[in-house]
């Protein structure tokens, strides 16, 4: 393998950078959560805002990333934009978390989803293993090729894409009516909005929506960035939340609230209770299938932190090698062996909670950096300017904060072990700082 630190050759359009952001999105939460939320939640109206209020924060998110982005256009995301924004110390904590925590631990979620909906549609097929199988045979994939990796993430989120508008389309016409509703039927489906259920669900709408802000990664790749990058993330966020929105409301539309409660496997549910359950079964292979372009999209872009931060220390160096065609194989695999470790050892929901706290925590910051950037550096060159600023980073802070409270008193487990793995990676940068000096 030549060692080599050169940018790959080939660049990721717009249609490209989109299918990626879509495919990050759409995948575990959407298919999963939802039966967790309604236990708290009985409310059509609260359950359809918990899941646009969720849309609000991942827009006004993209909004300022977009802004980030356009002004430091180099790939790495919010490892890139902390390291310059606030001190080098926080980047490489974003960094760390991002190849650690970030994309492995989403792609295992994705990959342990995609084996229990295949296992409900084949029951003689072990979960962990198929999962385990995925992961394997799609980073042989991205190993070998850009192109071959992009243009199957096109193909494939395209597919998910359209069935799941066939999907809405067609429940909202077959589905028998429940008895729920869908706008506020008086001040008590007002005041859910503000319960404490409202905000724990919350949590799982929130990583439901994590990946907006995927194409970051891949800014060095991207073509035309400043141009290209703004659009990337707003139309692909605007697509999903369209999508979940019109997903979720099928879903309750066609099946009873006791039926989905506590239930993992919400689309293969829904769709047994619409379309009958030869149909269920069918909606259950499908949904597996999609999720093949979730676990796509994230070993495609995750392992490009792991080369930037390669690039910029010295003790890492070796995991900024790239292959002649450009792809950070030695990044991949690393990605790869933390995915594999998350699947054997950990449930779905610790690795959620987990994963939930670490991340909004970081574009908590990353947005709040929008802020101090401004000040500090307000002759930067800005290609593209946050529409609605200061409101819209104002109301993603407001909303991702009070998240952030809600898991840290009602999930303090999950969230010292976030908090641990932050004082891992701060050990060793600090290590790596001294021994860069000896």
């Amino acid at each position: 393998m030549p060692e080599q630190t050169s940018a790959s050759p080939y660049k990721i359009s717009f249609l490209t950078g989109t299918a990626i952001v879509i495919a990050n999105m759409v995948g575990t939460g959407v298919f999963t959560s939802l039966g967790f939320q309604v236990l708290g939640i009985q409310s059509g109206f609260a359950l359809l805002m918990l899941w646009a209020v969720g849309g609000l924060i991942a827009l006004c998110g993209a909004l300022c990333y977009g802004e980030l982005a356009a002004a430091m256009p180099r790939s790495g995301g919010e490892y890139h934009y902390l390291s310059q924004i606030y001190h080098p110390a926080l980047g490489f904590l974003s960094g760390w978390v991002s190849a650690t925590v970030g994309f492995a631990a989403p792609t295992a979620l994705a990959a342990m989803a995609l084996g229990k909906y295949a296992a409900s549609v084949w029951p003689a097929v072990s979960p962990q293993l198929l999962s385990v199988a995925v992961v394997l045979a799609l980073t042989a994939v991205h190993a070998a090729s850009s192109r071959a990796g992009s243009r199957l993430q096109v193909v494939v989120t395209a597919v998910k894409v359209v069935v799941l508008v066939v999907f809405i389309g067609a429940g909202w016409l077959l589905a028998i009516p429940q008895p729920i509703a869908f706008l506020p039927q008086g001040s008590q489906d007002w005041q859910q909005l503000l319960s404490p259920a409202f905000a724990v669900s919350l949590i799982y709408v929130s990583y439901a929506y994590s990946g907006w802000n995927a194409a970051v990664y891949l800014t060095g790749e991207v073509a035309n960035p400043q141009r290209n990058l703004p659009r990337i993330l707003l139309a692909g966020t605007a697509v999903v939340l369209l999508l979940y929105v019109g997903l979720n409301f099928v879903f309750l539309y066609g099946t009873p609230i006791p039926n989905l409660a506590g239930q993992l496997e919400v689309g293969y549910v829904a769709a047994s209770q619409i379309f009958g359950p030869a149909v269920g079964r069918l909606m259950g292979a499908v949904v597996a299938v999609l999720l093949v372009s979730t676990v796509s999209s994230m070993i495609f872009a995750g392992p490009r932190i792991i080369q930037v931060m390669g690039e910029d220390l010295p003790a890492l160096r070796s995991l900024a090698v790239v292959s002649k065609n450009g792809i950070p194989v030695r990044a991949l695999l690393l990605q790869t062996i933390l995915t594999l470790v998350f699947i054997l050892t950990s449930t779905f929901e610790q690795v959620l909670l987990y994963a939930g706290f670490i991340l909004s925590l970081f574009t908590f910051l990353t947005v709040l950096g929008l802020f101090v950037l401004r000040l500090r550096q307000p002759e930067l060159p800005r290609p593209y300017r946050a529409w609605g600023y200061p409101i819209t980073p104002l109301i993603f802070l407001a909303l991702s904060g009070w998240t952030l409270l809600f898991i840290l008193r009602d999930k303090p487990t999950e969230s010292l072990y976030g908090l641990a793995t932050l004082a891992v990676g701060a050990g060793v940068y600090f290590l790596g700082r001294r021994l860069m000096r000896v």
